[in-house]
């Protein structure tokens, strides 16, 4: 009950706190599993993912008497149409994460999220016309100028941290618009995805190709758990955002590029070149500029 009338009088709670601090850990190690996938292809980990994350959610669902509202889902066409767009989002953000960190991009991911707060703040004044503040204004322009150092260093465009940037905020924004609660949105898209997964999974299988029940017992284990590193934080963070301010979420999703960062550089010895070097502290600066109003609004 005391969960409820925070949620309700938009103050945080302990047990909101919890949640989404779990969730985003859980994110932030992430990696690691993905390192110990990467010498399966991105596809295959992502159908698995798809599947073994249904009967998990389903069994939130089930637990939380909330079926109705996934049976509804289904008999309203435009619903389906929304969520058939955020889990085409969705799968295309973990396509490329998936390949990130198993191709040595883990730095690259990290910064993706670390821009992400900042091209939300872009997509609101773009899409729905939004008034930005000279904070967001000046923040958004920082993160600009370390695109611009970055693509200067490279020859190219951030591909990795720009597609997971536009990938995961298109996927936020419209996520926004579909009519139903976190848990229910989440199965629903794993559903829509689960055929195009059970035909992929099926071919590797005829084929040769597959690594589950075809490959290594590590594999089988690895492969089995991707339902569980995909569903559970997803969760956590659903149920834990509701008992939380926007502020307190909006500060706490640093925590889990900030361990990606550290588990890039340290663990997996990615090179931290002189342009990351001067890009990473622009965009952190940008946060800063960023975060400050949140802060001060709490404290009002």
């Amino acid at each position: 009950m005391a969960d409820m009338t925070a949620a309700t009088e938009n103050r945080d709670s302990l047990k909101g706190f919890l949640f989404a601090l779990s969730a985003y850990f859980l994110w932030g190690f992430l990696p690691l599993y993905m390192k110990a996938v990467a010498h399966i292809p991105p596809t295959e980990v992502i159908a698995h993912r798809v599947l073994w994350s249904i009967p998990i959610a389903g069994l939130v669902l089930v637990a939380l008497r909330r079926v109705d509202d996934l049976k509804l889902a289904f008999r309203t066409p435009k619903m389906l149409g929304m969520a058939t767009v955020t889990a085409a989002l969705i799968s295309v953000n973990w396509g490329i994460y998936v390949w990130a960190i198993g191709s040595g991009h883990a730095l690259d991911t990290a910064l993706g999220y670390f821009i992400n707060p900042l091209f939300s703040v872009f997509l609101g004044a773009v899409l729905l016309a939004e008034k930005l503040k000279p904070a967001q204004m000046a923040a958004l322009a920082l993160v600009m100028v370390a695109v611009v150092i970055l693509t200067v260093d490279a020859g190219r465009l951030p591909f990795v941290a720009l597609s997971l940037t536009l990938s995961w905020g298109l996927y936020a924004f419209f996520r926004k618009t579909l009519p139903i609660g976190p848990n229910q949105g989440f199965l629903l898209e794993v559903l829509l995805l689960a055929p195009f997964a059970l035909a992929y999974l099926v071919y590797l299988g005829m084929t040769g190709q597959a690594h589950f029940l075809g490959g290594s017992t590590m594999d089988n284990l690895l492969l089995a758990s991707s339902g569980l590193v995909t569903a559970v934080p997803l969760i956590l963070y659903a149920n834990g955002a509701k008992l939380l301010r926007l502020s307190t979420i909006g500060i706490m999703q640093y925590i889990a590029p900030t361990m990606i960062f550290l588990i890039a550089v340290f663990l997996f010895h990615e090179d931290f070149s002189t342009a990351k070097a001067i890009a990473f502290p622009l965009i952190w600066l940008a946060l800063v500029i960023y975060t400050l109003p949140m802060l001060r609004r709490r404290k009002a």
